[in-house]
């Protein structure tokens, strides 16, 4: 197998990323079509990316023969039957983070994988960036000694809309789920235990709609390792994304990604650029890495970077800090739940 044929099941914003990424930066993909329940988005995605076909009809992709996997980014009630139907049609699925918000819904569907014996990758990016990937490297060597401390901060430029919000399983399911999943990849333990707070400080509407806009997520690993995550939808001078892992021997830090790396001083102060603005250009490289890498996976029938019980365990941490918020005390996680 030379080249994977591929199927995209939405053709929103995070879908004409792939879409763009597999017609021109992933080498080994062939994007044969585009599927979006609206029929304009599909063909406008279809026309701006030399894809092949489109439609409306998910089936297409199901009964075509030639497709190889398919790449779900559609929204996430739609993910669960979405990977039960590729896996029946014998489709390898890269499927967008969460696989769902409930968690007999992920375990359908992971079965479905498991008993059709196609591969399945979650959508964790974050994973493939290179500098957080230096990160666990250079834990897992060692390097800092016995790691003590993990701190995560992750905000965004501006709020998505209360509609979105309403439906997106809120601030721990949707924004802090990348951090509980880079929390487990950056250092090799499970959390047990976590304590998260939250507030709207910047858009009522969102927490009209029964969600936070600024949370704080307290760690604890088995090993007795402590983290913390902060998160904000709004921070006014761009994406903010770092790390630190703070050890017995030394710590290793990750600083935003600015456009140029220039740094002018006079008389006034000292003067740089601001972080990349949004995840479209933070993260372009990863999404390209997770793309290849899931290729790979499916061509040496080797197991995904980032599987279903990775995809699981992120969420039955949001699910935890929804629970810790609302008791306003610490929670014992529970992954076997």
């Amino acid at each position: 197998m030379s080249r994977l044929n591929f199927g995209l099941i939405g053709a929103g914003r995070i879908g004409r990323i792939h879409a763009e990424n597999l017609v021109r930066h992933v080498p080994k993909a062939n994007l044969e079509t585009v599927v979006d329940l609206s029929l304009e988005a599909a063909e406008r995605c279809a026309a701006d990316f030399q894809i092949p076909s489109f439609s409306c009809d998910f089936e297409k992709i199901l009964n075509n023969k030639l497709i190889d996997a398919v790449v779900i980014c559609s929204g996430t009630p739609t993910h669960t039957d979405l990977i039960i139907g590729a896996a029946s049609a014998g489709k390898h699925i890269f499927c967008e983070k969460p696989i769902a918000l409930d968690l007999q819904q992920i375990d359908k569907a992971i079965q479905a994988v498991s008993d059709k014996q196609v591969k399945l990758q979650v959508g964790f990016n974050r994973r493939f960036d290179p500098s957080f990937r230096q990160v666990r490297d250079l834990v897992a060597a060692g390097k800092i000694g016995e790691p003590h401390i993990v701190r995560l901060t992750s905000r965004d430029p501006k709020p998505p809309s209360a509609e979105y919000v309403k439906a997106s399983g809120g601030i721990f399911l949707d924004m802090t789920i990348h951090d509980f999943d880079m929390c487990r990849f950056l250092v090799a333990d499970e959390v047990e235990e976590l304590y998260a707070t939250g507030t709207t400080l910047i858009d009522q509407a969102i927490g009209e709609a029964g969600d936070l806009d600024t949370a704080l997520v307290t760690l604890r690993y088995g090993s007795g390792t402590l983290g913390t995550i902060d998160n904000s939808r709004r921070a006014v001078y761009g994406y903010d994304q770092r790390v630190e892992v703070f050890g017995s021997e030394g710590q290793v830090v990750v600083g935003n990604n600015t456009a140029h790396q220039a740094v002018y001083s006079n008389a006034q102060g000292v003067h740089g650029p601001l972080p990349l603005y949004f995840f479209l250009e933070r993260y372009q490289e990863s999404y390209i890495a997770e793309m290849n890498s899931f290729i790979e996976a499916v061509v040496n029938d080797s197991s995904t970077p980032v599987d279903g019980t990775d995809g699981r365990k992120a969420v039955v941490m949001g699910l935890a800090a929804w629970k810790s918020h609302s008791v306003n005390q610490p929670v014992i996680i529970d992954y076997d739940q």
